[in-house]
């Protein structure tokens, strides 16, 4: 497996974290209104967002450097696409800034970690573990 552990976010840390977003998705689209608009944008919150947390533990068993950054790159791409839907709930209306305002914050700062790692993937060697 890679190793996929810096001294600033440790890999059962980054787990942990996205798994609590991933929670706290579950939990916006339990709270969002009975409306059809409000459905449909938060079913594709709900995807985007609970995956961050299952692609990370995937790439975290990555078997070579290539398959990391491979999944790691999933990473990116479903945490990007669920701030997109977060934010659109926001200025539709649907939810209030005030309301999303921490949530948003997370997933910003989950992008910058996930989006630092793919490249310092790309840039660096890893080390494998036994």
């Amino acid at each position: 497996m890679i190793s996929v552990t810096n001294a600033k976010y440790p890999a059962e840390e980054l787990k942990a974290r996205s798994k609590q977003f991933a929670i706290r998705i579950v939990r916006l689209s339990q709270a969002l209104p009975n409306a059809r608009e409000a459905w449909v944008i938060g079913k594709q919150v709900l995807r985007s967002g609970t995956s961050v947390a299952a692609n990370y533990r995937a790439a975290c068993r990555a078997r070579s450097k290539s398959e990391f950054i491979a999944k790691i790159g999933v990473v990116v791409e479903e945490i990007d696409e669920a701030i997109f839907w977060l934010e659109l709930l926001v200025e539709t209306g649907i939810v209030s800034k005030r309301r999303m305002s921490k949530l948003l914050a997370e997933a910003n700062e989950l992008m910058a970690i996930f989006a630092a790692s793919q490249h310092t993937a790309r840039t660096r060697s890893f080390s494998m573990d036994q």
